[in-house]
């Protein structure tokens, strides 16, 4: 019985601790610190003033070494437009990237968003939703759709639904509906991320991208708070050493 009770406090303590917190080379950022670098790196985009970090052949040997760290998970749409690499000012290894028309979350999705917060030790987690979203349109248009297209126009009816009435663009409505949404899927997916979001591991936040300005902003969860002092990527570390 001792020897059943110390190994379930082993397996729950597994589970608890951030999957990257072990490593002093690779420091896992927390999630108030992965949302201020994230927006830090956006208001340099918006102002045209990006460092285009981490993207240099050092860079690129370093992460071939000692493999991937990133900081964020971004689960945005497939939209040539928004490239969140560009949008937030990162470069390689940064940020892990899953995009997929109208920023749905299958279960190809979760399972990806699992392995980033489980084996990479990922604490942030946003679903980034985008104005003149061509796949939130088609299913505002209609709820049929052929071929393998249907199943995509299915995951967004709900948000349609819940937006329906709403004074204003109804395109408009409808993305920022289906950003919180998705990261309400994200936040009761079961078993691994609800227990995640439980336990303070991981927090999810939904956010919508203008085309026109370039801004990220942020519509539900953790907010971007500028007391949090900033995390600077690799080639802003190098920068700063040189300057000194």
């Amino acid at each position: 019985m001792r020897l059943r009770l110390y190994l379930f406090a082993i397996l729950a303590a597994l589970l608890v601790a951030p999957a990257g917190a072990s490593d002093p080379q690779h420091p896992t950022l927390s999630p108030a610190q992965a949302l201020k670098r994230l927006m830090d790196g956006n208001e340099r985009y918006v102002q045209h003033k990006e460092l285009h970090p981490d993207m240099s052949i050092e860079r690129r040997r370093q992460i071939d070494q000692e493999g991937q760290h990133p900081y964020a998970v971004i689960l945005g749409c497939a939209d040539s437009r928004v490239p969140p690499e560009l949008i937030f000012d990162e470069g390689l290894g940064d940020l892990f990237v899953i995009r997929d028309a109208g920023n749905v979350a299958d279960d190809d999705v979760l399972g990806s968003i699992e392995y980033a917060v489980e084996h990479l030790g990922v604490q942030l987690v946003m679903v980034l939703g985008h104005e003149k979203c061509g796949a939130v349109s088609a299913a505002l248009k209609s709820d049929k759709a052929p071929g393998h297209m249907q199943k995509m126009i299915d995951s967004i009816l709900p948000a349609i639904k819940e937006a329906r009435g709403l004074p204003g663009d109804q395109v408009h409505n409808c993305v920022v509906a289906n950003a919180r949404h998705v990261a309400f899927q994200i936040k009761t997916s079961e078993p691994i991320l609800r227990l995640a979001v439980e336990t303070n591991r991981i927090q999810v936040v939904a956010a919508n991208y203008h085309l026109s300005t370039g801004q990220v902003e942020i519509l539900d969860g953790l907010k971007p708070d500028k007391t949090t002092p900033a995390v600077l990527s690799t080639t802003q570390h190098a920068a700063g050493a040189v300057q000194k």
